[in-house]
């Protein structure tokens, strides 16, 4: 084979990094199909992991404090433990006690409600309808009030089966007992493994998540308790049925919902107030709308300055983004997350001074900017009106000697 034909041989012959290159493409899309797949079968158990790691950012400062105190970090986790699950309890119980009552409550007096709104109708409109097969469903015996009893009597049982079916929550309270008890641990074995700069970042993220989480928890309750004592004064004046309960749904539900909370925590009284009273129900939502404006402007400024800053839209849409990634959990904790990325990135950015321009003034200000440019300009001219006023006397002194 002469050197042309071999040269042309070479040149149609496939590169060697051709058949490893294609090799490592296939091995590429298998390998992302498995991680795909492991990641669709595992992401509840990722989701309660990310839950739980976030739930003891929360315990952990109450842990901690426990443990100044000379507390052992696991009886100090099992205490905390204990006050949330007896907080959760009696949420529960009152809220399945209010819901039964109401529920049976409203059967009851339905025949009553459709005998006056027939009463009504013959009165105004002259319009007869028959309501005998429609009442014969809410009395004794017919099936509206049988399933409606059915169902009260059976919503604490249903409650407590729910509660007991849900192996999340016992996976997710496991997981978070020992992050919490076991956190100092935990965090030498992970910095164990990195050079020291990496480990510096590692335990400021972990320290501002902390921090920020555990604010968020605190300025919630916060706000919670503020919203129960108000609601329940003003359910108890207005003679609202069952204001404590009430007062609970309206303080918990407002606060740890993110932005549809208030709205959804309203629903419920206002419809138990229209079951007693109508003129209550409008009474009801009055009041609920008047003290979401006190918070939104008075307290929660006040109190997510000592606590967490962040803004409302930021706030909404990282709970929009929490919620499209992880649905229900990533909505309750987007707040917190956003929080700790807002900290941790704030410290690695460098703020330089601002040009002057009008973009960056706040129209408001400009009005008493040009007020003291003109404020300024007459003690200007006050002043220069005052020294020509001195130079003229000093000249008048000098001629006075002349004129001598």
């Amino acid at each position: 084979m002469t050197a042309p034909e071999r040269a042309r041989s070479e040149r149609d012959r496939m590169p060697r990094w051709v058949p490893r290159a294609i090799l490592l493409f296939l091995a590429g899309i298998v390998a992302l199909a498995v991680l795909q797949w492991m990641f669709s079968q595992l992401r509840s158990f990722l989701v309660m992991m990310l839950v739980s790691l976030f739930l003891s950012f929360a315990i952990e400062p109450a842990v901690n404090r426990l443990a100044r105190r000379g507390w052992r970090r696991g009886p100090a986790t099992l205490a905390v433990f204990a006050l949330i699950l007896l907080a959760l309890g009696l949420f529960v119980i009152a809220m399945g006690s209010l819901l039964a009552d109401q529920v049976t409550k409203l059967v009851d007096e339905t025949p009553g409600y459709i005998t006056e709104i027939e009463t009504w109708l013959n009165e105004q409109f002259d319009i007869e309808i028959e309501t005998d097969q429609l009442l014969a469903e809410f009395s004794d015996g017919g099936a509206a009030a049988s399933l409606a009893s059915n169902v009260a009597g059976n919503l604490v049982s249903i409650g407590a089966t729910v509660v007991s079916i849900l192996f999340q929550i016992l996976t997710i309270s496991l997981f978070t007992f020992y992050l919490v008890a076991d956190g100092p641990k935990l965090r030498r074995l992970i910095c164990s493994a990195l050079n020291p700069a990496t480990q510096t970042s590692v335990l400021r993220i972990w320290e501002l998540a902390i921090e920020k989480t555990g604010a968020y928890i605190y300025s919630r309750v916060l706000l919670a308790v503020s919203s129960f004592i108000c609601h329940w004064i003003a359910f108890g004046l207005l003679g609202v049925p069952f204001p404590l309960p009430l007062a609970i749904w309206v303080g918990v539900l407002s606060q740890f919902v993110p932005v549809v909370g208030t709205y959804l925590a309203g629903v419920l009284p206002a419809l138990i107030a229209l079951l007693d009273d109508p003129i209550s129900a409008v009474w009801v939502v009055l009041i609920i709308l008047l003290y979401q404006q006190l918070e939104n402007y008075l307290l929660q400024p006040r109190i997510t300055a000592h606590t967490m800053a962040i803004h409302p839209a930021v706030a909404f849409g990282t709970v929009i983004v929490g919620a499209s990634l992880l649905g229900t959990a990533g909505a309750l904790l987007a707040i917190p997350a956003g929080a700790t990325i807002q900290a941790f990135g704030s410290t690695y950015v460098i703020r330089h001074e601002l040009v002057d321009s009008a973009l960056l003034t706040d129209p408001e200000e400009i009005p008493s900017a040009e007020s003291e440019g003109l404020e300024g300009l007459e003690a200007g001219g006050s002043n220069s009106g005052d020294q020509a006023g001195d130079d003229g006397d000093g000249d008048g002194q000098e001629g006075t000697p002349d004129q001598e």
